[in-house]
Formats: C-alpha cells, structure tokens, sequence
C-alpha cells in the first residue's frame, strides 16, 4: 500500500542516500524525476531541502525539520497498514531492529521465536551495530527499534524497558582470578587484556581505567567484535570484558567464568530497547517491546546472585 506523495518517498530516499542519483537507482526510476519532484517539494516549501555539495547532498536547516515529518508519515503508513491487516485476521508487517552483537546468541532467538511464532507473516530483519549506531538508526528512521548499552538519553528516542546488568571479566574456569567474587581492573591489569573497540559502550564503562593504569597494560586486542572477544577469552589468550548477555550458554557449559568487575561499587551496564519519540506502535512492534521486556525481567533476575558476594 502506498497512500502518501510520491515527493515524501523520493525527499527519504534522497536523505538516506545523499545522492539522487542513487535514490533514483533504488527507487528504480529515472534521475530526472527524482529531481522534479525534490524541486516542486522546495518550492512549495519555499525553502531549499538540501544543500548541493561535492561530495553529495546535504539537509538544510529546513530540510532536518521536513524530515521529522516526513519519518513521521512514512512509520505511521507501516502502522496503519499492519492495523488494517489485524481487522481482516492477518498477521503480518514488517520489523526492523538494530541490535547489539551480544543479543545474537540467546537473548533474540528467545524473543523472535515467541514473536514469529504469534506473527507467522511479520517479516524480520536484524542487523548488529554499536549501540550508538542502533539507536541513531531508529533516531534517523531506518530502523523501527534499537536494543542497546547505556544509550544516551535523547528527545529523540522513548525508553520502553531496561534491565541493568553487571559488568565483568570473562575468563577459562581455570583462571586464577576464576574463583574470586568479584575482582578489581588492577588485578585484571596483571594478565594480557582484551578491549572492546572504541565504538562499544562497554569500553565508556572501562575508560576510567584506562586513563591512568597503575602499570602499564599489556593489550592482546581491541575490537568491536564481542563474539571474537569471547572465543579469545576462551580459549585462555586474554581476559575480555561482557555482561553475561551473550555469553550465557558458555557460562552453562562451564566454558567460560564471569567475574563481576568492582570499584567503589559493582559497574553496571544498562540494556534498553528504543523507539523514535512520539511515534505509533503497530501492533508487532508492541508485541516485541513486551516479548523484550519479560525477557529483560527473567535475565535481571537470574544476574541478582553476582551482586550478593
């Protein structure tokens, strides 16, 4: 269904894109006709949209206020559709989320297969990024939910769960700081250490840390790669630093240890799932926030027994 001006669908695509060269070649239509309908949508406005640069285009002031607008419009005709669907007993839509790497593992799969299994005819897509990443792709329409560490807070974006998890090194059983209740960054400072890149939330939580080592720190790795972490960890090369989101089944198989970092206090990580501010849920997207939310519940409760030593 497509019910709204062409010149909205063309003026989102140009904004994604930054050319209308390419919006015209994904929107399968010719150049020329992008471009009319951009210069009739400015003129009635009365203002330019974009500004024509070298390197592509870019949105005016104007142009970041009519975009608002036009992500509006666009996600409403998604929720209408999916709305209008339910009325005749359908179940279908689409979904986009964007998503931490560590979600991939346990937490996901448990939620899609109880939304799929409710809306056999939704079509899912999931990609993984940074949390910044994540919740700038809902910020920006491109996405319709972010799940994400420690986003900050924004206009832009409503919080609709959270769950608070603790922050640790992840080790073999075997390690020697293994069998510790919690362990400070010094103690970890002594073995070889696996970062997480710049891009992750987890390395904002460790930068205090990082700053002004007592000694100087002998680094394996850094990357954005949480998985690569894991499998590094695992294998006794380095100590890297998770939730126990991600790495739960390891935990269970006594493949890995999760020891809780501690300062002054327990350092914990706050996992939230986003929506663009003022928008429409259709009634999947509702579904999944709620799917998220119990499950957030039943994993803060099972984390209670790392904050008692």
């Amino acid at each position: 269904m497509h019910i709204h001006a062409r010149a909205l669908k063309y003026f989102d695509m140009i904004r994604r894109c930054g050319s209308i060269r390419e919006a015209a070649r994904r929107l399968h239509v010719a150049s020329s006709a992008v471009n009319r309908q951009l210069l009739q949508l400015e003129e009635e406005i009365g203002s330019p949209l974009f500004e024509r640069l070298p390197g592509g285009l870019r949105l005016t002031a104007a142009g970041e206020i009519f975009s608002l607008h036009v992500i509006t419009v666009l996600q409403d005709e998604h929720r209408m559709v999916s709305e209008l669907d339910a009325l005749k007993g359908l179940r279908r839509g689409e979904l986009s989320i964007v998503s931490v790497e560590g979600l991939n593992s346990s937490f996901l799969p448990t939620v899609l297969q109880q939304l799929l299994t409710r809306y056999p005819m939704l079509r899912v897509s999931v990609r993984s990024a940074g949390s910044a990443e994540a919740a700038r792709a809902v910020t920006d329409g491109d996405a319709d939910v972010a799940l994400g560490y420690a986003v900050e807070r924004s206009e832009s974006l409503r919080q609709y769960a959270v769950g608070r998890f603790a922050l640790g090194a992840i080790m073999p059983p075997e390690h020697p700081l293994a069998a510790q209740a919690n362990v400070s960054f010094a103690e970890c400072a002594r073995y070889p250490l696996i970062l997480p890149g710049p891009e992750l939330s987890i390395r904002r939580h460790l930068q205090p840390f990082l700053l002004n080592p007592k000694k100087p720190l002998t680094v394996l790795l850094e990357s954005a790669s949480v998985d690569l972490a894991k499998r590094l960890a695992m294998r006794g090369m380095g100590l890297a630093f998770q939730t126990r989101l991600g790495i739960e089944e390891e935990l269970a198989a006594g493949q890995l240890q999760l020891v809780p970092l501690k300062a002054a206090q327990f350092v914990v990580s706050e996992l939230g799932v986003y929506v663009r501010s003022g928008r429409s849920l259709p009634a999947a997207l509702d579904a999944f926030i709620r799917l998220v939310e119990d499950e957030l519940a039943q994993r803060v409760s099972a984390e209670t027994h790392l904050y008692d030593a």
